[in-house]
């Protein structure tokens, strides 16, 4: 085999000795024997994905997660109480839920390019179609779509990943995707703050329905972006030559070597359950942090929208920058549960924290930024527990129905915060049940990665 750096017909140097009698060319390891060469690979599919894949994602988040600021004037409009928003923001994730899976398994059988800027396309017309919403009813009824039409995107870039890195490159790649939903939080407060202010009236039209259309629309022109550029895997890749392509699947092939191939019936065990309650727990987290952050610092006393959009960008401007550090630690040092099981713990001790400030903003905004941290420093690097673990069809279903289990909280967490506040009429009681869930996930990912050391070592 021969290696040509810049395109299969210029002249070519050797890149693998001829391999013995009785060994395979996944034999040996690419990622021992030819560091630079692979590293040159990876980086260059990490520059030409993750852009395409990071922009996405912020569209995929911005479009899901914007209901917390369009709550500041839409539950007024609507006559929203605390309880009846916390099921329209979770009614998503009903339909999430039902197609995540189906949805999943048609991206493995279809190909990523194709599936998932329909995903994008989807959501993003669904997105802009909030701006109509005249009733409670209504909005549970677009909630519900929505999650029909994002199903799928989040768990198909993790399985589309699979195709292109091993594991102990995967979870920077993991994270540096998920960082663009601390970059949605960034951008989301202040844009979603300035588009509902700024566009209050325009056309006798409410802030939050300008702001529903014009942060619903660019999906839909994204949704072209994808298909334009991403390749589904890399043997369709016109930017690797034939040479980089056949490194690429040894060095993946070796890394898959390492694991068991598992079948669907396998899925349904107590390790891939206690996966699911984990990332339930977590995400248990981010939505409380994404739905009720806006009405967290409200009931500190700020009540400008505009201040309120800015103040909720700190806590992920502070996270997209942690949660990259802990991401290089637990790749160099591969102890990915002990990682996950630790930022999940500061992120219960950060929800504390709010929950004792007595309403004072800047300790509020300090337990905020010490959750989100810590949440979103968990999530990427929990992805490769599961994907450690399964192959094939199986890690393409399996992966879904983690995500989809898990998502589940995005429907159970904002009621019962809704629930608790229309009960006490405080945050603190929602805060202090999201510090209670974040401490479960730390502690369950703990004792799973103390009593799973040595399997973990023989699998890397």
């Amino acid at each position: 085999m021969t290696y040509n750096s810049n395109n299969s017909s210029s002249p070519s140097v050797p890149l693998f000795e001829t391999p013995s009698r009785g060994d395979s060319l996944t034999s040996a390891s690419p990622s021992t024997h030819f560091p630079q060469v692979l590293n040159s690979i990876y980086l260059r599919i990490t520059w030409r994905l993750m852009p395409v894949l990071l922009l996405a994602q912020v569209l995929a988040f911005l479009d899901r997660v914007n209901v917390g600021t369009a709550k500041l004037q839409m539950a007024t409009d609507l006559q929203l109480s605390a309880s009846a928003y916390g099921l329209g923001a979770g009614i998503f994730f009903i339909g999430y839920f039902i197609f995540e899976v189906p949805s999943n398994l048609l991206l493995h059988r279809l190909g990523a390019r194709a599936w998932i800027a329909r995903i994008m396309l989807s959501w993003g017309l669904v997105s802009a179609a909030a701006m109509f919403i005249q009733t409670p009813t209504g909005f549970y009824i677009q909630r519900f779509f929505l999650g029909i039409a994002e199903a799928g995107f989040f768990p198909g870039v993790i399985l589309y990943l699979t195709y292109w890195f091993p594991a102990h490159r995967r979870g920077r790649m993991t994270t540096l995707f998920m960082t663009a939903s601390a970059l949605a939080g960034v951008v989301s407060g202040p844009v979603s703050g300035w588009i509902m202010s700024g566009m209050d009236g325009v056309q006798d039209l409410s802030g939050w329905r300008w702001m529903f259309l014009i942060e619903g629309l660019p999906s839909v022109l994204v949704a072209g972006l994808v298909y334009w550029v991403l390749p589904s895997t890399p043997k369709q890749a016109n930017w690797l030559n034939r040479d980089e392509k056949a490194l690429l699947e040894t060095d993946l092939a070796v890394a898959e070597q390492q694991k068991h191939e598992h079948r669907l019936k396998d899925l349904f065990t107590p390790i891939t359950l206690m996966f699911s309650l984990v990332y339930f727990l977590l995400l248990m987290g981010l939505y409380g942090i994404n739905f009720w952050l806006p009405t967290i610092i409200k009931g500190s006393g700020i009540n400008d929208t505009l201040t309120i959009g800015w103040l909720s960008a700190i806590p992920y401007m502070c996270a997209a920058v942690v949660m990259n550090l802990v991401a290089r630690s637990a790749d160099k040092t591969r102890r990915w549960g002990l990682h996950v099981g630790l930022s999940a713990l500061v992120a219960s001790a950060g929800f504390f924290t709010t929950v004792m400030s007595d309403q004072q903003i800047a300790m509020s905004l300090f337990g905020l930024t010490l959750a989100s941290a810590g949440v979103l420093s968990a999530l990427p690097l929990f992805w490769n527990l599961p994907t450690q673990r399964l192959t094939g069809v199986a890690a393409a279903a399996g992966i879904a129905l983690i995500n989809s289990i898990g998502n589940l909280s995005g429907f159970v967490g904002p009621s019962v915060i809704g629930w608790l506040i229309d009960r006490t009429q405080h945050t603190s009681a929602g805060t202090l049940f999201l510090s209670i869930t974040a401490l479960l996930a730390g502690v369950l990912t703990l004792l799973y990665s103390t009593n799973n050391t040595t399997t973990r070592n023989q699998r890397i």
